[in-house]
């Protein structure tokens, strides 16, 4: 839990929930949609398991469902069904007038633990005392709101993985260096695919405070945070030999949250609305290996049945802290909607908002 953002304490889900039946719980959520109508929004990450993105009333990424939150004015209550970091950029745009919930209150995000505002001050200090005033720091949307924050103080933006080249140019634009977190392969990835050496990338170790950099640190141009992807960064290069081995005309495609030698060796690599992109306008009958989160996989093998679709990594599970959000979670977060003691809303603090809001709306304006 972001220790910056005020967030009420959370509380597990009452026994009664896990009791119910699929079909009990399923009705009742279609009762509480048709009571509240236009006051109730349900964005549901790409993420997540059918038997809550059914009654989403949008799919996407993060940021876009947080626009399209911000968008629904009419739209008091706000369900957000992804990990909490999404919930905050979408309590970030919204107004006043709009409440977010996660149903959920475990439901995280790994990489974004990954930098903390403490870790990321004391890096932060450190690097100035090595480089000056030559860095931008730029952080992907997967992030906290905290770090958000940081960046956008510290005239910075954001980035996802669908502009982060156009993100990455811009900041070259600003300043020599750029500091890049918390996720070090969209970084590397991202930063490779501009011409940048690897060479020139250094990685910051948040754990031990050091920079790791073999050479002159003048050569610095990308300092990559040591964060990554938990569910992306089990994607091999031992996977793709075995794909290729077995299906020799089955393409590729991957993250650019995988690691760079994945990456290298797949035929395309782009972000989720990419790949969704691609297997929707793939010709039938053509076969395809996905490096991406296993329920999208798997809704993608449901909704292209004439396409052979396959995970790049056969054992590879469902993001666990997305799938904490489940259909009894839903359903009670649905009935304490209007309970002024509802343990599952999310508020970030004002003066967190505003800076990371700067940051947000820096990218918006600049891709």
């Amino acid at each position: 839990m972001n220790i910056l953002a005020s967030l009420q304490t959370n509380k597990m889900i009452p026994e009664k929930y896990k009791q119910m039946s699929r079909e009990e719980l399923e009705a009742r959520v279609i009762e509480v949609k048709n009571k509240l109508g236009s006051r109730l929004f349900i964005p549901g990450h790409h993420y997540q398991k059918d038997e809550v993105v059914q009654f989403a009333d949008a799919t996407g990424d993060s940021l876009k469902l947080a626009q399209l939150s911000a968008e629904n004015t009419e739209a008091e209550f706000i369900v957000f069904c992804g990990v909490h970091f999404m919930a905050e950029t979408a309590d970030i745009l919204t107004t006043e007038n709009q409440t977010v919930f996660l149903p959920d209150m475990r439901a995280g995000c790994s990489m974004a633990d990954m930098a903390d505002l403490g870790q990321t001050e004391r890096a932060w200090e450190k690097l100035q005392a090595i480089y000056g005033d030559t860095i931008l720091p730029l952080t992907y949307v997967n992030s906290t709101a905290a770090i958000k924050s940081f960046v956008g103080s510290n005239g910075g933006a954001t980035v996802t993985s669908s502009n982060a080249e156009t993100m990455v140019k811009w900041a070259f634009e600003q300043k020599e260096r750029i500091l890049f977190l918390p996720d070090q392969h969209l970084g590397r990835n991202t930063a490779a695919d501009l011409g940048i050496p690897l060479d020139e990338m250094a990685i910051w170790n948040p754990i031990n405070d050091t920079l790791e950099f073999d050479g002159d640190v003048s050569q610095v141009k990308v300092i990559l945070w040591k964060g990554h992807c938990s569910v992306h960064e089990n994607f091999t290069v031992q996977n793709v030999i075995d794909t290729r081995y077995k299906y020799p005309d089955m393409k590729i495609i991957v993250h650019p949250e995988c690691r760079r030698e994945v990456v290298e060796l797949s035929d395309m690599a782009g972000s989720t609305s990419y790949i969704i992109n691609a297997i929707e306008k793939a010709e039938s009958g053509s076969a395809w290996a996905i490096g991406t989160e296993m329920n999208l996989v798997n809704r993608l093998i449901q909704n292209h049945p004439d396409k052979h679709i396959i995970s790049l990594n056969p054992h590879m599970c469902p993001c666990l802290t997305m799938n904490r959000i489940d259909l009894p979670h839903l359903v009670w977060s649905l009935d304490t909607l209007e309970d002024e003691n509802n343990q599952n809303i999310i508020k970030v603090d004002a003066k967190i908002a505003g800076n990371a809001k700067l940051a947000l709306e820096r990218m918006l304006k600049n891709s």
